[in-house]
């Protein structure tokens, strides 16, 4: 069962927002990546406050995604990414992503903290940030 209502079109935003936002992690990074859209969602802390849909989460200015600016982003949703999409839409959660609000992808090594937000972990080239239980309860 879906943790955020969705239809048709919010699925294939997410499933090509996770795949401009890292296909080259694999569908474990895309999962990732999906997981904190859902989060951001979810949360209504902190940067995303009244962020309650899919489209004001992927088109969230200032402190969206990069990937929004890039023409791959605006490439037809695949089967592979909407599955993927899906499953997160559904509540499935993976670490170090499983409460992150934020991800980057650092030159070097993940910092202990990004914007006073706790490293919760990394998994190749993405770093995750998730905030505390106290200022963003709903995301725990």
């Amino acid at each position: 069962m879906a943790v955020i209502k969705v239809n048709s079109g919010d699925v294939d935003l997410l499933a090509r927002l996770i795949r401009a936002e890292a296909e080259a992690e694999g569908e474990l990074g895309m999962l990732m990546v999906g997981n904190v859209g859902v989060n951001r969602i979810l949360s209504n802390c902190l940067d995303f406050k009244n962020i309650r849909s899919m489209r004001d989460m992927v088109f969230q200015s200032p402190g969206g995604y990069e990937a929004v600016q890039k023409s791959y982003f605006y490439q037809r949703a695949r089967d592979r990414e909407r599955r993927l999409a899906r499953r997160t839409i559904n509540g499935e959660r993976t670490h170090p992503a499983s409460n992150a609000l934020w991800f980057f992808r650092p030159a070097g090594n993940c910092p202990p903290t990004w914007y006073n937000q706790s490293n919760s972990g990394r998994y190749k080239a993405h770093c995750f940030f998730i905030p505390s239980r106290q200022d963003c309860p709903r995301v725990f």
